[in-house]
């Protein structure tokens, strides 16, 4: 079974980038994106983020976020959540994660004495929207 390349776009983000390029290729000068695009574009960026979407869209990043903002109804997290993990048992294991979101945002983890759900469990908590 083939994977999914690094830079192959999920099929959501293609459809709606497609409706924006059909708008832009028919809209008269000045027209503002309508609703339903940006609706869209909204949704999109909720599953994949701001940058992302703004990116493949074609979009303002300021404006997607405030549209986004205003559709969660407040401000969206600017800083990561303090997670903790509880104290290793031992000290014989050790890992080190890294985590990209395909934004360019890195996150490189160093664990000693974790077990591997732990690793699951802080993998979780970072890229969940919860």
């Amino acid at each position: 079974m083939a994977g999914k390349k690094r830079g192959e776009l999920p099929p959501t983000l293609a459809r709606v980038r497609e409706r924006f390029r059909v708008w832009r290729k028919m809209r008269r000068p000045g027209d503002r994106i309508p609703g339903p695009l940006w609706t869209s574009a909204v949704k999109l960026a909720r599953a994949h983020g701001i940058c992302r979407t703004a990116s493949v869209l074609g979009v303002d990043y300021y404006s997607l976020k405030k549209r986004l903002e205003a559709a969660s109804g407040g401000q969206l997290a600017t800083s990561p959540a303090f997670i903790e993990l509880p104290t290793p048992v031992a000290l014989s294991k050790q890992c080190t994660i890294e985590l990209d979101d395909g934004c360019g945002a890195t996150l490189r983890v160093s664990l000693a004495g974790y077990d591997a759900a732990d690793v699951a469990t802080l993998a979780h908590r970072v890229w969940s929207s919860d």
